[in-house]
């Protein structure tokens, strides 16, 4: 193990000392200069104010008095221009006016009047000079010494899930109560200001072109949300999160344009490391450079873990530092590395399939769409906790919040992406030698080399002839790499659960129906399809029926390891019955009837195969029109049993 292990360290170093010497030292100066460049005008420009965040920054003029009480909270917002009021003409130089009789600050509201001009534009100005007034009386609220005369109310919110059925056992990472309580109040500002003692504050009701001003009720909120599951974590304050501490007015309730932010934050830099990992195998195969290493005492799996460990070890910093940077801790680390790991190993197999570098970046650019909608899109249901579970990043905007994390919880949105990069790292292992690395095939042709090599042979044989140990090692051999497809089928499902949640039941039910056995039906039989075109398989019925059993037990039984779908709660959703039912148990059922559902799957399987795998034993177009057949039986039986479990 250790000699294994300084072989893999030996080739990471070689592969760190060959990826830092294809960069020039005067590029990485000029991009280094670049950065500093850049670090330096965006700097210089925040600290003098003279460029910032705000993208409606000095879009209405409101024509106001420096010495109105009024100035102060138009001065302070960044969508409002002051102007000064001698000479304002109302919808040439001024969206807004405020006329200020110069009365004190009691009587306000007899001396003072807003008028907008009658356009779309002054509607617009008066709505924003009404939110920035409530902004200033807010600040000065909260700038009181007395906080309690300041904010007489204290509101508490609790996020809690529409279900409820997480793991009680073990937890990851700190258990605050699973909720974000948050603390504040107000009172609402109005015309008349401060005479209460409590801050002394300005307000106001812009209202169109009456000229009237009306004083502005307190205002209060109840922002109870109906299932947030997850109330997303304020990333750099208010502007992108859930407000939870504040005036009732101010507090909002929580919106997933956090979740979607970090999803881009994290897994743009996996992009261009797939960049590099991929530019650096399919180098290996131009000219047949990597015929040296094959060449060594160093076996494939050695070769590759050595190549890969470096790029590993890069997303691993990048994440941890990006983690530390929005205020994650180690959970949000271990939630992105499957993903990371994924990444790389779908770019190691098409870079292992690809037979340029033009189809290397299609490849990798149909990686990073895939990889990056299975974390997005279930990212978009941060209310709804087990579809947002689908994404290893849930466990992240968990970690942020400072939410407890179950066991079962993060084995279900990390085990489905950590076993499917395993796998692909095994499948592009299976044409890491010489007669497919240096050679022009086309992709398919590639992908059924690497499903094939895994096969062992299977002459035509009677039927008694299957007891013997050598051929029913060989049937084993396809039942295991059946059940391997398992991953790749759940998480296919898992994002067709998630992309068809949003949708009316009548149309996601009966297209993910037919999805769903589109996706099993083709992963129980491309294998069987490879072995025939390799001919490992002979050409017969006979076989076709012993490797169509043989792969439908080896997918029945991987299957039932799906079952902690349910133990996260997923199967509470009805999309979510209609994916996983075959797998969610027999609640409610007869003996009967739960025993009958269990083993159904199994023939279902065993005849829908079996017909497959004749359709692939004769020819590709026979199995095409077999694949079709066999899925629309497939989803036959799965409607059947979605009206039986209602």
């Amino acid at each position: 193990m250790i000699d294994r292990l300084r072989r893999v360290l030996r080739v990471a170093r070689w592969e760190v000392a060959r990826a830092g010497g294809g960069v020039d030292r005067r590029t990485l100066a000029a991009a280094l200069a670049l950065l500093l460049v850049a670090g330096g005008v965006l700097g210089g420009g925040l600290a003098v104010g003279a460029v910032g965040l705000d993208v409606d920054r000095d879009v209405y003029r409101v024509a106001v008095d420096g010495d109105s009480p009024y100035a102060d909270a138009v001065e302070e917002a960044p969508a409002l221009t002051p102007v000064p009021v001698e000479g304002a003409d109302l919808g040439d130089t001024a969206d807004l006016v405020v006329f200020d009789g110069g009365g004190s600050r009691t009587d306000a509201v007899e001396t003072v009047a807003v008028r907008a001009s009658d356009t779309r534009k002054g509607e617009a100005a008066a709505a924003e000079f009404r939110a920035a007034v409530e902004a200033h009386n807010e600040r000065l609220m909260a700038a009181e010494e007395n906080a309690t005369a300041a904010f007489p109310v204290t509101v508490t919110l609790r996020y809690v899930g529409r279900t409820s059925a997480l793991d009680e056992g073990s937890t990851l990472g700190e258990d605050d109560g699973g909720s974000d309580d948050g603390s504040g109040g107000g009172t609402g500002g109005d015309a008349e200001g401060g005479d209460d003692g409590s801050g002394g504050g300005t307000g106001g009701d812009a209202e169109g072109d009456d000229g009237d001003t009306s004083e502005t009720a307190p205002t209060g909120g109840d922002t109870a949300t109906d299932g947030g599951g997850l109330a997303v974590p304020s990333v750099g304050g208010g502007t992108f999160g859930a407000d939870t501490v504040g005036s009732p007015g101010s507090i909002s309730p929580p919106f997933p344009f956090v979740s979607l932010l970090l999803a881009f934050v994290f897994l743009v830099p996996m992009n261009f490391l797939i960049q590099a990992y991929g530019s650096s195998v399919l180098d290996e195969r131009t000219n047949r450079r990597g015929e040296p290493m094959l060449v060594t005492p160093l076996s494939p799996v050695d070769i590759v873990a050595g190549k890969t460990l470096p790029y590993v070890a890069a997303a691993l910093v990048v994440t941890a530092l990006i983690a530390l940077g929005v205020g994650g801790g180690v959970l949000s680390v271990l939630a992105v590395l499957p993903v990371a790991l994924t990444f790389l190993a779908a770019t190691f197999v098409g870079a292992m399939f690809a037979r340029s570098f033009k189809e290397l970046t299609f490849v990798t650019v149909g990686v990073s769409v895939l990889l990056t909608t299975y974390a997005f899109v279930p990212a978009i249901f941060t209310n709804v906790t087990p579809v947002a579970l689908v994404s290893p990043l849930t466990l992240v905007v968990f970690d942020l919040q400072g939410e407890a994390v179950s066991a079962g919880e993060a084995l279900f949105s990390t085990v489905p992406m950590a076993l499917g990069s395993a796998l692909l790292f095994g499948l592009g292992l299976g044409v890491y030698r010489e007669e497919d690395m240096f050679t022009q095939k086309p992709v398919p042709r590639k992908f059924l080399d690497a499903l094939a090599v895994r096969l062992s042979p299977v002459e035509d044989v009677a039927l008694a002839g299957l007891v013997d140990r050598g051929r029913l090692r060989a049937l084993g051999s396809v039942a295991f790499l059946t059940a391997c497809t398992i991953p790749f089928v759940f998480v296919a499902e898992l994002l067709a659960v998630a992309t068809l949640f949003a949708l009316p039941v009548t149309v996601s039910v009966p297209v993910l129906l037919v999805t769903i056995a589109f996706v099993e039906e083709v992963a129980k039989s491309v294998g069987l399809y490879a072995g025939f075109e390799r001919d490992v398989f002979a050409r017969t019925d006979r076989v076709a029926v012993a490797v169509g059993v043989a792969s439908a037990v080896g997918f029945f039984l991987a299957e039932k390891a799906t079952a902690v779908a349910q133990a996260v709660g997923l199967t509470e959703l009805y999309v979510g019955r209609a994916a996983f039912g075959s797998v969610a148990g027999g609640a409610g059922l007869s003996p009967v009837t739960a025993v009958a559902l269990l083993f159904a799957p199994l023939l279902l399987h065993g005849f829908a195969t079996t017909v497959a795998a004749v359709g692939a034993s004769r020819d590709r177009t026979y199995y095409v029109l077999t694949l079709a057949l066999a899925t629309l039986v497939h989803a036959a039986y799965n409607f059947g049993v979605v009206s039986l479990h209602g």
